[in-house]
């Protein structure tokens, strides 16, 4: 087992699975997956429409924030800041449209990037990947749920 840093005992724990709030797309819970293997974030979009909003190149986006349903539907419009070919686990490249947003886990909120793509056939809606986690916590992956339901 590696050696802990006063900084990682300073730092909270997380387990493997998480309830996060997504505030900016109106997502007050939504259970996410912290996955350290994965280099970005994954929201599920079961649907991506660019569009322009003040000059700026956007995305609208749809979502389906509960594992397993398709209701109910939140739509949102977010600034694109990047397009990305990203390799799944799979091993399978997509070209993504990259957006940034606030998570909250717990009583911590912080910026992240998310790729956007459907996750339908997913466990979680949402793959928090190792730098949207990076500094902010450890993940114990014998733990699940450890800050509790958002509400």
């Amino acid at each position: 087992m590696g050696k802990q840093t006063v900084k990682d005992q300073e730092r909270p724990l997380l387990g493997w699975r998480e309830w996060v709030a997504l505030p900016e797309f109106g997502i007050p819970s939504l259970k996410a997956k912290l996955d350290t293997g994965a280099r970005t974030s994954a929201l599920h979009a079961f649907a991506l429409e660019p569009v322009e909003r003040d000059g700026r190149s956007c995305v609208r986006i749809g979502i389906h924030p509960l594992q397993k349903h398709s209701v109910p539907e939140v739509w949102c419009v977010a600034p694109i800041t990047d397009r990305r070919w990203i390799r799944d686990s799979g091993g399978h490249c997509e070209l993504r449209y990259i957006v940034e947003t606030t998570v909250q886990i717990g009583n911590a909120a912080w910026r992240i990037e998310t790729s956007l793509t459907d996750r339908d056939n997913m466990m979680f809606r949402l793959l928090l990947g190792r730098t949207a986690i990076a500094g902010h916590y450890i993940v114990d992956p014998a733990r699940s749920y450890v800050t509790g339901r958002i509400r």
